[in-house]
Order: structure tokens, then sequence, then C-alpha cells
């Protein structure tokens, strides 16, 4: 069941999404060679909960192990999504995709950023910096009359033409009161296919895209999903309202890049 949100059901939406992007922001001052992601996690635990929010993702359940035992999911190099975060230090050259999601004010927040820590390849940067405009490609195809399936062409295109995988396993969703609803948004697809795009929709669109081929599979852990073939993979997200028949991003990178610049 898809359901449409209200003018008032979006700004609640807002203020959840805007207090993930702050807190992204503060993990960006943090990431630097020899941070581990535990010490990222307890940053964002921290700043969720002082701000009046719940983390979303602590005591999830998963179909492969026990319930998710951190606020963040910090996915290091291979890892696509899900990471779950320990004790050992990044490292010069690594990049790590940081999850977060909030509850506040009976809303969820959903967004994920991925970090350079220190000075990485070129390679590595323009996969991420084709990642992130494939997000922005997403957005722009979410319009009131459109399909689902421009969505996921939009970001499908644009990543395979550079080479890239586009993991088809994993997809995006609605998002309200639940932090998963439907519909699932695939970031593959046809234009013209799938859910018809209405104003009051609210989605998460989120490309999680590999250097070399799509192929992924789950660790032991239940959790944490890999490149099968090891390279590099980057996941950015934004949660959307179809609203006045566009779509309005309620997540915010802006304080991240205060911070980092735009270095993709």
């Amino acid at each position: 069941m898809v359901y449409l949100k209200t003018e008032d059901e979006i700004e609640l939406l807002r203020q959840a999404n805007l207090l993930v992007g702050r807190t992204l922001g503060e993990i960006a001052k943090i990431i630097k060679p020899g941070v581990t992601t535990n010490q990222i996690d307890k940053l964002a635990d921290t700043f969720i909960r002082d701000n009046g929010a719940t983390p979303t993702f602590k005591g999830v359940p998963s179909p492969y192990g026990g319930p998710f035992p951190a606020s963040v999911c910090c996915s290091v190099n291979s890892q696509v999504v899900h990471g779950i975060p320990n004790d050992n230090p990044l490292k010069e050259g690594d990049i790590v995709s940081v999850d977060c999601g909030t509850l506040l004010n009976g809303f969820n927040g959903d967004s994920c950023y991925t970090f350079c820590v220190g000075e990485v390849s070129d390679e590595v940067k323009q996969l991420l910096k084709t990642t992130k405009e494939s997000l922005y490609l997403g957005i722009k195809a979410a319009i009131a009359g459109h399909r689902i399936g421009d969505i996921g062409e939009a970001v499908q295109s644009h990543c395979e033409k550079q080479g890239y995988g586009v993991v088809r396993e994993l997809t995006g969703h609605g998002i309200g009161r639940e932090m998963h609803e439907d519909p699932m948004v695939p970031n593959y697809g046809h234009r013209g296919n799938g859910m018809l795009i209405h104003n009051g929709l609210c989605i998460a669109i989120e490309p999680m895209i590999t250097m070399g081929k799509r192929d992924i599979y789950i660790d032991e852990d239940g959790w944490t999903i890999y490149t099968r073939d090891g390279q590099p993979a980057a996941h950015f997200e934004h949660t959307i309202a179809v609203h006045h028949g566009k779509a309005d991003i309620m997540s915010s990178f802006e304080e991240v890049e205060k911070i980092e610049g735009k270095l993709y």
C-alpha cells in the first residue's frame, strides 16, 4: 500500500530528514585516517538523541542475522551497504558510505553520503562523482505523471554509460511513519514503466553503484553487503517528496559540503 502524504506530513518528514543532514555534517568533521567507524557511530547516536530523535537503524531485524547493532551503517570500500561499525581505523585512500536514519515526531529521515578518507584516487573520485550525479538525475525524473521506472532508467543509463555496475538486489523505498514503505524504487528500469508518480509520494532514492561488476554477496554477519569482485562501491541517498508536481529534496548534503567542499 502506497501512502501519499499531506502538506503537514511532508513538513514533519522534512524536519526528520534535515536532522539526518545535520548528523552527516557532524560526521564530516571527524572523517580522517585513524578514525574508527565505531567513533562515527557513537557521534551520530549522541547527536541524534541530543536533538530529540531516535536512530532508526538500531535494532532493525535481519532475515539473515540478529538485529542491527548500531545507529548508522558504515560501509567501507567494497562494502556496498549495511556495514556494521567496528574498531578498525580508517586508512588514507578509503571511502566510507555513512547511511543514517532518524525518527522525529513520528516520521522518518533517511540519507546516505560516501566520504573520502584523506586523499583518494582519481578513479575512485570519478565513481563517487558519477554516483552522486545519478542521484540527482533520478530525483529530476521524479515528477508527477512520470513513472517509477523513469527514476531507475535515469540512474542506470548514467552509470552504465561510464562502465559502472548498478546493484539490482537493493533498492530505494517509500518513507513516512515507517522507515521502509511501498513502493520499491529500483536504480534500474525502463522509461514509462512502473507505478505512476503522484503528488504526495515520499520516497528515498539511493543509487548503489560499483566500480566493477554489479554482483554482490551478504557477509556471514547477516548484514554487510560486499561487491563480489572486491571493487569499491558508492552510495548516495536523498529523501524526496513529490510536491507541487516535482521533486522536493527534504534531506540535505549542505552541511557536509560546507566542510568537505564539493569534491565531486
